[in-house]
């Protein structure tokens, strides 16, 4: 019997509506990722996966997806685990700024690097910004240095990892069946882990918001067979 593991990226937010980077900005769902989240749901029901574990990011946006999901698969009851561990990756100095405006002022190739390399670090907040934001209610009980102030997809996967490993791993060794609500890059770099994608080669890929991904993995947590609902 193969493990299974769903990701489901959160629909689509106010933020992506309007196009600007979000990264660890708390943004809710458009009605459109309202109803992506929904109907994540409803695929899921309709292909049978009962989950045993559910985890989602400390960031409404996710949290609100995890919880369609399981409400329109019939899952309400299923524990939720949440962690800042699994929140989207820290866009620094970008978060708020329209990406198109963006790109207009450094560049449309300076922007894909930002946005896409795995390991160049966008810029970063100021001191006042990443002070603010240590402050919100959300992030206050987690200690300064962990607290990013911009992050690459190579630092994302530095503090998902443990994550996996700590508590979702075990949930998967264990047989159990387990969704993952959570963000375009937090889950990139899930999935750069669990399929072996090199650093180059996970630059091109994109994850859709709203269609649940699903693993199916050996007793060693290898990927067997991988395919959208």
């Amino acid at each position: 019997m193969t493990k299974k593991l769903v990701l489901v990226r959160h629909g689509q937010s106010e933020w992506n509506l309007a196009n600007k980077f979000t990264g660890w900005v708390d943004v809710n769902l458009s009605e459109k990722g309202e109803e992506e989240a929904k109907e994540a749901g409803r695929k899921i029901k309709e292909a049978g996966i009962m989950f045993d574990h559910a985890h989602t990011s400390i960031l409404t946006r996710a949290i609100k997806t995890c919880n369609y999901a399981l409400e329109y698969s019939g899952q309400m009851f299923v524990p939720v685990e949440k962690s800042w561990r699994l929140n989207e990756r820290h866009y620094g100095a970008l978060q708020g700024l329209n990406k198109a405006e963006t790109a207009e002022k450094y560049g449309d190739e300076q922007v894909h690097i930002w946005r896409r390399s795995y390991d160049t670090l966008p810029p970063e907040l100021s001191e006042e910004e990443a002070k603010k934001q240590r402050e919100l209610p959300m992030f206050k009980h987690l200690p300064a240095d962990v607290v990013p102030t911009a992050e690459n997809l190579k630092v994302t996967l530095d503090r998902v990892l443990p994550y996996y490993f700590d508590h979702i791993a075990p949930q998967l060794l264990d047989g159990e069946t387990v969704l993952v609500a959570a963000h375009g890059n937090s889950l990139r770099a899930l999935a750069k882990h669990l399929e072996k994608i090199s650093d180059e080669d996970i630059m091109g890929l994109e994850i859709p918001t709203g269609q649940p991904l699903v693993y199916e993995l050996d007793d060693e947590l290898n990927v067997v067979k991988k395919y959208y609902l």
